[in-house]
């Protein structure tokens, strides 16, 4: 190497900082949020019908998302680069099936993050109402104040991202620790009390008329509540996007992986479990025919004002957590797609300082806030819901079809899979994954496509097609250009993106 090369300035990089634990924190600290205070009690006005089948549900749920877990391990073993859906399907299928799987990926987070700030508002109402600051409460229940709010946290933590990974896993540890904390509240007080006490609650306010109603049959309401609850286990793939991050990846992106969704998998049907024995759940669908129902909110009656405000103050820091290990995935994303040239390249300009992605992580966050607009102005948050899913049960299709693609198409990133070595066992676990994910795919489509909604945009099957086409046109503008300059996107997709 020449004098002028060793003096010559380096390209600011990403820097591997994030070891096993700031990891885990961040797939674990993007996963307990809306997923499982709002979600599975929402079900009730989403799926009619659903009743006492909310936790047979979950389990269907679980099942594929276990598998598709599984498949993100075995992958990111092998490809632990930063921007992990895209890398792993580019290397393992092509360079446009990796970027159709990671930009639906990205939208459906991106929309995700801004229904998350949304939310977090009332969280904070109901908080104020649980500690009788009824002034405040009424402040916050203002529009224009819960919009505000809203795109202060978004912001708030695009600040905290643009200081680095350290800042991110320095702000997610604690947060992860009081909401696991504060939410166990949630789980004593479930199993602590009856249905039967709740019931007696209701009938001395008068509101028996609540309790009527009868479950739907099995078949045509559980496969559909599976895939609404599947978005609950969406949050561990933040884990392979932060991979160009990690501490000795090979190692550290599985087992994070595997603590994230165990942990929060059994944690989950403690949580849903703990509400529903409870509260019983013809009052819970009762309640969410008329307006939101959090599980803090659902068992608030039943516990001491101290204990009610703990319980809502846990669901309003379970929301808050998500917003930066989820804005930490979605950039990478960005990231990998200028490294490669399949995006613009202005997206992979890297802060000198603190080696944060700047202007990717800014675009994520733009597309974010149209997601809090969204939702203001539609006033429901279920259509960001139902985008997340679809969107996230196409990226988790294709990521078991690169499994099953890797050794033909990449036999030397084949070779470095560290994660059921066996093929015969890959190739199980892929082609169940498949099997698994393709269906719930299907059962979610047909629900949103035969509901009575006020027009197509209200239908998230159309609207993901919309965005793919979309980003279908931004990628061939930019691998013409690519081609124009001589570059072969094939030449640099069949290797890892540099360190």
């Amino acid at each position: 190497m020449t004098r002028s090369e060793q003096e010559a300035p380096k390209t600011p990089r990403l820097r591997r900082e994030l070891g096993l634990v700031g990891l885990a924190a961040a797939g674990i600290g993007s996963m307990v949020g809306a997923g499982i205070n709002i979600v599975p009690f929402a079900l009730q006005r989403s799926v009619p019908g659903i009743g006492e089948y909310v936790l047979p549900a979950y389990l269907l749920a679980a099942i594929p998302a276990i598998l598709a877990a599984l498949c993100y391990a075995m992958l990111g073993s092998a490809m632990p680069r930063a921007g992990g859906s895209y890398v792993y399907a580019s290397r393992a299928i092509g360079p446009y099936t990796g970027f159709l799987a990671s930009f639906s990926q990205w939208f459906g987070l991106c929309i995700a993050i801004g229904v998350v700030s949304y939310v977090i508002p009332p969280f904070l109402r109901d908080t104020a109402r649980a500690a009788q600051w009824q002034e405040l409460a009424v402040t916050l229940d203002h529009r224009g104040v819960r919009l505000g709010l809203a795109l202060g946290f978004l912001w708030t933590f695009v600040l905290v991202n643009l200081r680095g990974v350290k800042a991110v896993t320095r702000t997610l540890v604690p947060l992860v620790v009081l909401v696991f904390l504060c939410s166990g509240l949630v789980v004593i007080t479930g199993f602590s009390h009856s249905a039967d006490e709740y019931r007696a609650l209701i009938s001395a306010r008068g509101e028996q008329a609540m309790l009527a109603g009868v479950s739907g049959d099995f078949w045509r309401v559980v496969p559909p509540a599976a895939a609404v609850l599947f978005s609950s286990f969406i949050g561990f793939d933040v884990i392979a996007q932060a991979g160009g991050e990690a501490k000795d990846p090979s190692r550290t992106l599985p087992l994070a992986i595997g603590l994230a969704i165990g942990t929060v998998g059994l944690f989950y049907f403690a949580f849903t479990g703990a509400v529903y024995r409870a509260v019983p759940w013809q009052y819970v669908a009762a309640a969410s025919a008329s307006g939101d129902v959090t599980a803090p909110g659902l068992l608030t009656p039943l516990v001491s004002p101290a204990v009610g405000v703990l319980m809502m103050s846990g669901a309003a820091l379970a929301l808050i957590k998500d917003l930066p290990g989820m804005l930490l995935g979605v950039s990478r994303l960005c990231f990998a797609w200028a490294e490669d040239g399949v995006f613009p390249r202005a997206m992979a300009s890297v802060d000198a300082t603190h080696g944060t992605p700047r202007t990717a992580l800014f675009t994520s966050a733009t597309l974010s806030t149209l997601g809090i607009l969204g939702g203001h102005f539609a006033g429901d948050f279920f259509l960001g819901v139902d985008i997340l899913v679809t969107a996230m049960l196409v990226n988790f299709v294709i990521m078991a079809c690169a499994v099953l693609r890797l050794p033909a198409h990449n036999p030397a990133l084949a070779r470095d899979v560290r994660v059921l070595r066996a093929r015969w066992a890959q190739v199980a676990v892929a082609v169940a994954a498949l099997v698994g994910l393709g269906a719930l795919l299907v059962v979610h489509s047909w629900r949103d496509l035969t509901a009575t909604v006020p027009g197509w945009y209200a239908r998230s099957t159309l609207v993901w097609l919309v965005v793919m086409a979309i980003g279908t046109v931004i990628y061939l503008r930019e691998t013409r250009a690519l081609a124009a300059r001589g570059s072969d996107l094939r030449a640099i997709t069949s290797v890892l993106p540099a360190e």
